[in-house]
């Protein structure tokens, strides 16, 4: 588990038979759980500037795999008893987004992303997502692009101290990030998609809520 904040920018030293060497400072220790851009691995070996984790090929066919090259965000595992600034963060990728535009403002930096359309039934304005392992307030929803059949697009406002102290300072138009919907948001509607009752699945009672709550 995780809280979708970045804790050291990380560099790729290789990636090869689906083994990925990482530089960094952090001190992992074989059979720890990283994050890197947002996926949860699993370190294999230590070295003494970094570590190597494994990337199963199905992992590697959920993420944006052409970023696991030079900079990458990293975030160890979070401990029964660290400080929950962001949101819980489970290092499984749900989809891959790709930045639409890019627009200064005056205290902070708007990105537009797209995802698949199917996806954005998990997008909450004000909710929180986890955009390449850093978790972010969704903006709002562009209801401009509801027309549009394969994608929906959702905004970020970026303060100027996650853009400066993350990679997101040198992310560019085209760019595909990695994205992780809210564990919770994501059950609720997993659960109503799988009712029995199917005639209700458009509706959830106190009862259930109650349930889904407990699970957390």
């Amino acid at each position: 588990m995780f809280s979708g904040l970045v804790r050291e920018i990380g560099h790729i030293k290789s990636f090869k038979n689906d083994i990925l060497r990482v530089q960094c400072t952090h001190k992992a220790q074989i059979g720890d759980s990283i994050a890197i851009n947002g996926m949860c691995l699993t370190v294999i070996e230590v070295h003494n500037d970094g570590f190597s984790l494994e990337i199963s090929k199905h992992s590697q066919s959920l993420v944006a795999l052409e970023n696991y090259q030079g900079a990458v965000h990293i975030e160890p595992a979070l401990r029964a008893d660290s400080r929950l600034d962001g949101h819980f963060v489970q290092g499984h990728i749900d989809s891959v987004g790709v930045i639409k535009s890019i627009t200064p403002l005056e205290n902070a930096t708007r990105f537009a992303i797209a995802i698949p359309k199917e996806k954005i039934q998990m997008i909450i304005p004000q909710g929180s997502v986890c955009v390449d392992g850093i978790s972010l307030t969704i903006a709002s929803i562009d209801e401009a692009n509801k027309g549009n059949d394969k994608e929906a697009i959702f905004m970020l406002s970026i303060i100027p101290h996650t853009l400066q102290n993350t990679l997101f300072c040198t992310y560019q138009v085209g760019r595909r990030v990695n994205i992780e919907t809210d564990m919770i948001v994501r059950s609720i509607v997993h659960i109503l998609k799988t009712r029995d009752n199917t005639q209700a699945k458009n509706t959830c009672s106190w009862s259930e809520l109650d349930s889904i709550a407990l699970r957390y």
